[in-house]
């Protein structure tokens, strides 16, 4: 079995000065990091890495750096299951839509999990038989109402996601 930790739209330092020690915890202890875009800042693309002891899997959110040289769109297989990640930039209406598009595109495997952020919402749905998984904002920068996050574990094709809370 193998712990994902995946965030997003962390915003540090323009919107919040710091990622949560929880979350900096949850980085630590997982086997991959994923990121769905929205640093903000080269600082917090570091602080990331760092803490995802070189294990990061990350995307260009529409409000990071062009210096940061991130794909727009990245896949991932981790046993079993493939993992398509795109931030979800644009418009929120239209997202759904978006992502959906992106993941059918990007993936070799009909089971893929899309994961992507932009919305600062945290969801775990399917939508036309397309499971979608969004962490909200790391740090908790509005709209979101709190600073949350997901660990997937994945044993084999088996998926099991839970949502973190400060």
């Amino acid at each position: 079995m193998r712990r994902l930790a995946v965030v997003s739209d962390t915003h540090v330092p323009s919107r919040e000065p710091e990622i949560p020690g929880f979350v900096e915890q949850e980085l630590e202890d997982a086997d991959v990091v994923v990121h769905a875009g929205d640093f903000d800042s080269e600082a917090a693309y570091e602080t990331v890495e760092s803490l995802a002891n070189g294990d990061l899997v990350a995307v260009r959110g529409n409000m990071d750096p062009v210096s940061l040289g991130l794909p727009a769109v990245e896949t991932l297989w981790v046993e079993d299951r493939q993992f398509v990640v795109v931030h979800g930039s644009g418009p929120l209406s239209g997202y759904e839509d978006r992502v959906l598009k992106t993941v059918r595109e990007e993936r070799d495997d009909e089971d893929a999990i899309g994961i992507s952020g932009h919305t600062h919402e945290v969801t775990d749905e399917t939508v036309d038989g397309v499971r979608l998984l969004n962490p909200g904002s790391a740090t908790g920068v509005e709209p979101a109402e709190e600073a949350t996050m997901l660990t997937v574990d994945v044993d084999g094709s088996d998926v099991d996601v839970s949502v973190v809370r400060a």
